[in-house]
């Protein structure tokens, strides 16, 4: 699953649904240590199918769908995959090992297991790429274009798969870039005071940054509309406990527009989501993203008691490497 909402979005947007002539599609789908009873398949046009469990475990489903790509969702993790013309779809995986572990077999697969091994080709280079020095980041990021197109060249895919991978290789070597310059900023940010803000805090009045001094802060950047981020609260949530009565504040700062104002109290009540709960005042404009050079959410800040940044892209919730991290620093 694409760690950053705004990649997800950016590629899914350059891979549209090629035809609209509707063909019937056979799907069925064996996952060991599912997250759901339920499995969701989503396209443009606002394409939608809902697949339960059935009594043999099985994910079974027959239904029409235009020739193009796809998302299926268990509710925590979501992968990409293409239908053809009357295409027989069989997907085994292991949602415990999410992209890791996905292989399609059946008819009309071969664009979907290219598009499973893309995703941890796509997540080998994000794990290893924005780390590195600019010189360095360069010949990685063309060695993946390279390996990318050979892959591509390499299978007997339709025209119109291969016509939409290469503006998703473009895409993403453009988004990389920027990326790395987001990265770069992050980096020139560690150990120096965190930019401020003043934000609404649902419980009234506002809260300032310079009013948590003292504790280190955890700051969750999210959205109401974000999926990735509405899966990190129970992860969230579960750490506020953990550390509860230490010397850290959590702290969630919704970048929803100022029209979903009603829609974020609701949602905070809804969910009684805590610690503190605060509404960005400009949404992605908004001076302390911008300021951190946010690109995509959800984004986790950590800040030291003195108010500098210890890291500006954190660990998530769901990482065991943030809980080692505040283990290190608060006990």
């Amino acid at each position: 699953m694409k760690k950053l909402f705004v990649t997800g979005l950016l590629i899914f947007s350059a891979l549209n649904v090629i035809g609209q002539a509707k063909n019937q599609i056979k799907f069925t789908a064996k996952i060991a240590n599912r997250n759901s009873d339920t499995l969701v398949i989503k396209g443009n046009n606002n394409f939608k199918q809902v697949i339960p469990i059935d009594k043999k475990g099985v994910f079974s489903a027959d239904f029409e769908a235009p020739q193009g790509f796809y998302i299926f969702s268990d509710g925590t993790e979501s992968s990409r995959f293409y239908l053809k013309p009357n295409s027989q779809v069989n997907l085994t995986m292991d949602a415990k090992m999410f992209d890791e572990t996905i292989v399609y077999s059946g008819k009309g697969v071969d664009e979907s297991n290219f598009l499973a091994q893309q995703a941890l080709r796509n997540e080998k280079f994000d794990n290893e790429a924005f780390s590195k020095e600019q010189a360095e980041f360069e010949v990685l990021l063309e060695a993946k274009k390279k390996a990318d197109n050979e892959s591509l060249e390499k299978g007997t895919f339709d025209k119109e798969f291969i016509t939409s991978m290469k503006s998703n290789f473009a895409n993403f070597t453009q988004f990389s870039i920027e990326r790395y310059a987001s990265a770069v900023k992050m980096n020139k940010l560690k150990g120096k005071p965190s930019p401020e803000f003043d934000y609404e805090n649902f419980k009234g009045g506002k809260t300032k940054l310079s009013d948590l001094k003292g504790k280190y802060i955890y700051i969750d950047l999210w959205a109401t509309w974000c999926a990735p981020c509405r899966a990190e609260i129970p992860y969230l949530q579960k750490i506020e406990e953990k550390y509860h009565g230490k010397n850290i504040e959590f702290v969630s700062i919704s970048i929803d527009k100022a029209k979903d104002n009603e829609k974020w109290k609701k949602f905070v009540t809804d969910k009684k989501l805590g610690g503190v709960q605060l509404f960005a005042d400009k949404d992605w404009e908004s001076e302390f993203v911008v300021n951190y050079g946010v690109d995509g959410i959800p984004r986790f800040i950590l800040i030291d008691p003195k108010g500098n940044v210890v890291s500006a892209d954190a660990e998530r919730p769901s990482s065991p490497d943030l809980q080692k991290q505040l283990d290190s620093i608060l006990n």
